[in-house]
């Protein structure tokens, strides 16, 4: 990122790394995965992204592990090197989505076990109750939205 072009590129990536922050994700792991994704290989190493950014192998081992935990970043050696490097996920706003299908349905089951703990009956019972019914919901309807996605991009390419 040199001259007029890195400082741009540079400014983008914090300012899109501040909109991923008041989203809700942390401050760190905001500014990697901006990184990551605005690089052209989408790959790029620890001490990259710690040279990139002016932050601490550490900070950079730390946003690293959430990023992997959400499926936004993946983890992978570099060939003939005992030295990570953490790769953008493929499709991975597609993938990040899909990935919250199966955790609503597994909140859903969570729920439902509570509601028959609690009783069907009990205010708090009812809540949960209606809280897996809104996941239920959601979750089709994302599934459908991924599904129209698919055929979207299937067209796009022909």
């Amino acid at each position: 990122m040199e001259g007029q072009s890195g400082t741009a590129v540079s400014d983008f990536v914090e300012r899109f790394a501040a909109e991923l922050t008041v989203a809700g994700m942390a401050r760190m792991p905001s500014r990697i995965f901006a990184c990551l994704i605005t690089d052209d290989s989408g790959v790029l190493t620890s001490a990259e992204l710690s040279e990139r950014l002016r932050i601490s192998p550490a900070a950079v081992s730390g946003a690293m592990r959430y990023l992997i935990q959400v499926g936004l970043v993946a983890k992978e050696r570099e060939p003939g090197s005992r030295r990570d490097r953490y790769r953008v996920v493929n499709d991975v706003w597609f993938e990040s989505l899909a990935r919250r299908d199966e955790i609503m349905l597994r909140w859903v089951r969570v729920l439902r076990d509570g509601e028959a703990t609690l009783g069907a009956g009990t205010v708090a019972g009812e809540r949960l109750a209606e809280s897996a019914e809104f996941f239920e919901f959601m979750a089709e309807e994302l599934n459908g939205m991924l599904g129209r996605w698919r055929e979207h991009r299937a067209a796009q390419a022909r």
